[in-house]
């Protein structure tokens, strides 16, 4: 595999090399000297079309300390802004000489777009396309769920080949607008896990009956009778909404007395399981404090994680002899 697009197109195999790699890539990351030689020579292309601070920065951290040169582009202030294609931005891209290039952007099916055509001939890596995929964002999740999870259950490394199998993952809040969730749903199905979506009709989309999870709308019967031994709370994204809610809820408050992650609920969790949360967080919307800062949350774990997956992905695209494959 060339590219990494979605999290759909992972195979069990390459989804648990891209998971062991991680593991290998945290190990180095506990040194003195944190920077590695691996990519010393070769330009990642950081391309936004969207603001983002957490999957930018990660990005260009997971590269730079694989020694990468990073170029970081962002939309705003740019040629795009003057009326350029995404074509043309490619082609000028690949007229530099560029080696990898990870991509956000507005419009789903844009980093696909970018693979499938001659425009340019590098890796792609999709950093979130629309509301279709975000595949480095459930690969950190389940990593994240891998060690905390399995094994240990402490946080402590995973052993290679540690699939999510018997495991059951509670995913709630706003559905409609989530990548986050299309690529969970993905990757938690291909490595073994039961996952229940949970969120009001009106955040469930249409078609989200043939996905490989089972739909709910009542978050505390789901976490009295599944027991999850995750649950991941999305972030409300009101900027894809008019007004507090845009008519897919009747209130701030209303939503969070039916689906936020608060302490009552937080207390009816089992012993071992924890709290995730991609971010950014709207905290008493989705999550309450006490349950993002409760000692359940992997909030910042997610983070430094992140770092790790994405060391692995630009390893296996571009110095591995083995790339994706298995």
């Amino acid at each position: 595999m060339k590219h990494l697009l979605s999290a759909a197109d992972l195979s069990l195999a390459e989804a648990l090399t891209i998971l062991d790699t991680a593991e290998s890539m945290a190990q180095t990351q506990s040194r003195q000297m944190k920077k590695l030689p691996t990519l010393r020579g070769r330009s990642v292309v950081n391309l936004f079309f969207e603001d983002s601070t957490r999957t930018r920065i990660s990005f260009e951290a997971a590269a730079k300390r694989l020694s990468a040169d990073v170029i970081n582009f962002s939309a705003k202030g740019s040629s795009v802004s003057k009326g350029e294609s995404l074509k043309d931005t490619a082609q000028t891209l690949n007229a530099m000489g560029i080696d990898a290039v990870v991509i956000r952007h507005h419009a789903s099916g844009a980093p696909h777009r970018l693979a499938e055509t001659d425009w340019i001939d590098v890796p792609i890596i999709n950093a979130g396309d629309g509301t279709h995929q975000h595949p480095t964002q459930a690969l950190l999740d389940a990593f994240t769920m891998r060690r905390y999870l399995c094994g240990a259950r402490d946080g402590a490394p995973a052993a290679d080949g540690t699939t999510l199998e018997g495991l059951t993952v509670a995913i709630v809040g706003d559905i409609l607008h989530s990548r986050v969730v299309r690529s969970n749903v993905d990757l938690l199905h291909t490595l073994g896990a039961e996952v229940v979506i949970v969120g009001p009709p009106t955040l469930i989309p249409v078609g989200a009956q043939t996905w490989k999870a089972r739909i709910s709308y009542d978050l505390d019967e789901v976490i009295r009778v599944d027991r999850p031994d995750a649950v991941m709370t999305l972030r409300v994204q009101r900027e894809r909404m008019s007004g507090a809610g845009g008519g897919y809820f009747p209130s701030p408050q209303e939503y969070t007395r039916a689906y936020g992650l608060d302490a009552e609920r937080l207390a009816a969790l089992q012993d071992h399981a924890i709290v995730m949360h991609p971010g950014p967080m709207n905290r008493g919307l989705e999550i309450s404090a006490a349950a993002a800062d409760s000692p359940r949350s992997t909030v910042l774990q997610q983070v430094a994680n992140g770092v790790f997956v994405r060391m692995a992905v630009l390893y296996l695209l571009l110095a591995s002899d083995e790339g994706l494959e298995a």
